[in-house]
């Protein structure tokens, strides 16, 4: 039986503390009590498999209704970009992208959506919810 080359074949990848959320940058909402929805997609997100640190694809998108603040996105485009080299886990990926966006925009509702490509025959979706309590 041929020995399995691969076995122990690791790429480098990096921690969530990586993440560069440092880069992201807000500006005011001057329609304050005006309530709309900003939808933000995009389908370059990547991040690595915490164990083999093979690439993990997603179509990601970002809706939320700001109070105050909005997400400017050229630095959430770095902020994503961040996560290139970053082993996380899925069901990780959006709960720490929410949690980062809504630190630093405080708004009064945000979802956080990722649609992995297909790995093992599984096709995976994660969602994370935040309401402004």
């Amino acid at each position: 039986m041929a020995e399995d080359k691969y076995k122990s074949k690791r790429f480098d990848i990096y921690g969530p503390e990586k993440v560069d959320k440092g880069v992201l940058e807000v500006f005011d909402y001057e329609y304050v009590g005006k309530p709309i929805e900003i939808v933000i997609a995009t389908d370059e997100f990547t991040s690595v498999c915490p164990w083999s640190g093979l690439p993990d694809f997603a179509d990601l998108t970002i809706r939320y209704v700001p109070d105050k603040k909005c997400i400017e996105l050229k630095s959430l485009k770095y902020y994503l970009h961040s996560y290139r080299n970053v082993g996380i886990f899925y069901e990780h990926v959006v709960n720490k992208i929410l949690e980062d966006l809504v630190e630093v925009c405080k708004p009064l509702s945000m979802v956080v959506e990722a649609e992995f490509a297909i790995r093992g025959g599984l096709k995976t979706t994660v969602k994370a919810e935040y309401r402004k309590g």
